[in-house]
């Protein structure tokens, strides 16, 4: 008994400056990483105070500059508010659910179908096939959409040769047509990608529970429905957390990269509107306000999805 007294009783703790001593070489391994996340991720962070002002450039420095600032308030959020909003938000929500409706089942397809496949040259091939093109350039995947879809191009082709169409149909000239476009772009940049997280979820999954699901007589459909979704399920409910908050970064290369003035009132979202005016025009403040507002909508988003998720089924990220 005395034993297992003096076996339970946990040894004294050190003191957190002999800990700190002890661990030093591992600070010294971290130090690098906290020192790129404060100077890159964090510092930058302070130019958000330039929202709340009516900020202008001059040549006394950034830190004078934005000190030195005539404070606005949220004059600049309520401009927003006033001119541009619905149209942007129109352009921003209808382009990133269209991606969401394509980009979210299809890993989810092709990780399935490929672990159906037998032949494995074929799952190789299909798997280095879909997943190429995320390492394409923007500037590659907007110039293969944009000669494909062009007046002479291939897409034209086809739809006139199957009678589609008597005529070339002008994509880029036609302003709901580029939510589609850029849907697609963007499920196929990402799909191939996107489907190894799910092929690893599927691949834990422990392989008697199919046998013995095969030998009860439950056919390939069967299999998927009632053992690879609920194993998998958590990865996607974290995925699905993950793509919700990121609902209002429609991406911003593939928009500058493709749209064209005759469908700015279409093509133009968040991102490329703080660019725009942040940038182009040098509006500093007003750019600013329009990106953090998303940030603060994204940060919203993620809670809201998290806190849903858990209800359900208790997968969260936090």
């Amino acid at each position: 008994i005395n034993m297992a007294k003096s076996a339970a009783v946990k040894p004294p703790k050190k003191p957190l400056k002999s800990r700190l001593w002890n661990q030093r070489y591992l600070f010294l391994l971290m130090l690098p990483a906290v020192v790129w996340v404060v100077f890159i991720c964090y510092a930058p962070m302070t130019g958000l105070y330039m929202a709340f002002t009516n900020y202008s450039p001059t040549t006394e420095g950034y830190f004078h500059d934005l000190l030195g600032a005539p404070f606005v308030g949220v004059d600049w959020f309520e401009y927003f508010f006033q001119n541009d909003f619905v149209m942007i938000m129109r352009n921003t929500l209808a382009t990133s659910l269209l991606t969401l409706l394509f980009s979210f089942p299809a890993p989810i397809l092709i990780a399935i179908f490929l672990n159906e496949v037998r032949s494995m040259r074929m799952k190789k091939f299909v798997q280095t096939a879909s997943y190429l093109p995320y390492f394409i350039s923007w500037v590659i995947a907007a110039n293969i959409f944009l000669t494909f879809l062009s007046g002479d191009g291939v897409v034209n082709d086809i739809l006139q040769f199957l009678h589609f169409t008597d005529e070339d149909i002008l994509f880029f000239q036609k302003g709901p047509y580029f939510w589609w476009i850029i849907a697609i772009a963007n499920t196929w940049k990402v799909m191939g990608y996107n489907a190894i997280i799910y092929l690893a979820a599927i691949s834990g999954i422990d392989q008697e529970q199919y046998e013995a699901a095969e030998v009860d007589g439950a056919n390939r459909v069967q299999r998927i429905i009632h053992i690879t979704l609920p194993t998998i399920r958590p990865t996607i409910c974290i995925l699905l957390i993950l793509a919700i908050g990121g609902i209002l970064n429609t991406g911003f290369e593939q928009q500058l990269l493709m749209q064209n003035d005759s469908i700015l009132n279409y093509s133009d979202v968040l991102d490329t509107y703080a660019y725009r005016y942040g940038m182009k025009n040098g509006m500093y403040s007003y750019g600013t306000a329009v990106g953090l507002f998303k940030s603060i909508v994204s940060f919203i988003l993620v809670l809201s999805a998290n806190s849903i998720t858990k209800k359900l089924n208790d997968s969260a990220l936090f």
